[in-house]
């Protein structure tokens, strides 16, 4: 099989280091049902060159202990802690109207109410309190941070590779 393109990918996890010294890891799943990272496998490194398929072997802080394919030693596990897993796009499950993968939004572009053009989804970002959307290229030379909710956000256009927002009223 060639490598899977980055078009077909979503980040369904990363590792988080090692645990143990039998070669087993910790996994931060990003799935709405967390346990179901493992229904994905393979997973894949984010440039689709190696592959695993992954295991959970139990419940620990943060995440997952796991086993993974090809990885035997408590070393082999440190080299891979930070390393982003993405499931091949296809195995994922369908979503609502409403719901995006946060690559989906990756790289459209922005317009407010009015039809100007804002810029561009760099970076979907959350922090606990619900998502944010980073916009570049919006004329004020940083980067800005849009609420990801339906008042904020309301038409996401997928076909058209566009969003509207109704930014919050600044003070």
């Amino acid at each position: 099989m060639t490598n899977p393109t980055p078009e077909s990918l979503i980040c369904v996890g990363a590792i988080a280091g090692s645990f143990g010294v039998q070669g087993e890891v910790r996994i931060k799943s990003f799935c709405a049902q967390p346990e179901a990272i493992a229904a994905y496998s393979p997973l894949y490194t984010e440039d689709g060159t190696r592959s695993f398929t992954l295991r959970l072997t139990r419940q620990v802080t943060g995440g997952f202990g796991a086993r993974m394919s090809g990885i035997a030693t408590k070393e082999e596990a440190d080299a891979l802690k930070g390393t982003s897993l993405y499931a091949l796009r296809d195995k994922m499950p369908n979503l609502p109207d409403d719901e995006f993968y946060h690559a989906d939004l990756i790289g459209l572009d922005v317009f407010d109410t009015g039809g100007a053009a804002m810029g561009r989804v760099t970076a979907v970002h959350n922090h606990g309190a619900g998502d944010l959307l980073e916009i570049a290229g919006t004329g004020r030379g940083d980067s800005v941070l849009i609420p990801f909710t339906l008042q904020a956000v309301p038409t996401v256009d997928l076909g058209s590779r566009r969003i509207i927002v109704d930014p919050p009223a600044e003070d």
